[in-house]
């Protein structure tokens, strides 16, 4: 057990061991991502909290230290909304940069749905909305996620939602434009994206589509191996692609048409707005 004051260790990997850590105190690693870990941990007054630390050997990977700190600005200006993460604080520790969060009791998204979790369908309309205004509270708030994915949606243990992850996240231009780096996950991008043409918030509209889309199916509509198989399924979309109701007959045909819009090639065939289609899956939805 390390004394009050002490440091806690580092092993070679960069990953830390429980123990203090500043005014926190580091207890359960609850997750382990390629530039950062996710530790359970209490503040100065004993409350709980999670801890975000980027690793020790991203330290000088300038990309990915520059990213974990813009997420964290991005976070500490948008976070005053209840299906977004709460956030606490950030900072650097013993060399360490981290990011102090609210804690929350359960799973993501994508853990869910890959144990078919059946209280999903209990809470399905509740989810689809609650998600479609954390994402209009981020564009509203001026910026664009360009991450948003069943891995990035929490589902808290009452059924609550709360959006993380604000690393790739940029201001939200006032016209589409090119973006200096293309990261993201490729199922989830829109073909301006992949295809590393301007890009606005709808980029954003398209990724919740291909997120509500996998949720009511459990596939995703445009699959592929790699980003250039994907591409080619959004440019030709004769090639195997089937609307939600052809896998699933039970979704209501209006919700259909909310989720095909959200997928349209051309952004400007898709929602303007994610404030319209929070509107659109309320009525829909009748919660």
């Amino acid at each position: 057990m390390l004394g009050i004051g002490a440091k806690a260790k580092v092993d070679s990997e960069g990953r830390r061991w429980p123990g203090p850590f500043g005014p926190y105190y580091l207890l359960e690693l609850i997750n382990s991502g390629g530039m950062a870990d996710l530790w359970l941990a209490t503040d100065a007054n004993k409350q709980t909290c999670a801890i975000r630390c980027l690793r020790e050997t991203s330290r000088f990977d300038f990309t990915t230290r520059r990213r974990f700190l813009r997420g964290c600005e991005i976070l500490s200006h948008i976070h005053n909304h209840e299906f977004v993460i709460g956030y606490l604080g950030h900072g650097k520790i013993d060399g360490t940069h981290y990011l102090a969060m609210e804690y929350v009791e359960g799973s993501n998204l994508k853990m869910l749905m890959a144990q078919s979790d059946p209280t999903l369908e209990e809470i399905a309309g509740n989810l689809l909305i609650d998600a479609a205004q954390a994402l209009e509270h981020v564009h509203e708030s001026g910026y664009m996620h360009l991450d948003f994915k069943p891995e990035n949606l929490v589902i808290t243990r009452n059924g609550s939602v709360r959006l993380v992850d604000f690393d790739l996240a940029l201001k939200r231009p006032e016209f589409a434009e090119k973006l200096g780096a293309n990261p993201g996950t490729p199922a989830y991008m829109s073909p301006e994206q992949l295809l590393r043409e301007p890009v606005d918030h709808r980029a954003d509209i398209f990724a919740f589509g291909v997120t509500a889309y996998e949720f009511l199916t459990f596939r995703k509509p445009f699959p592929g191996e790699n980003a250039d198989e994907i591409l080619s399924r959004h440019l030709d979309r004769s090639i195997d692609f089937v609307t939600p109701r052809e896998v699933n007959p039970d979704l209501p045909l209006a919700l259909e048409r909310i989720v095909l819009k959200c997928l349209e090639r051309e952004p400007d065939k898709r929602y303007p707005f994610m404030s319209v289609v929070v509107r659109d899956l309320q009525s829909v939805l009748y919660v």
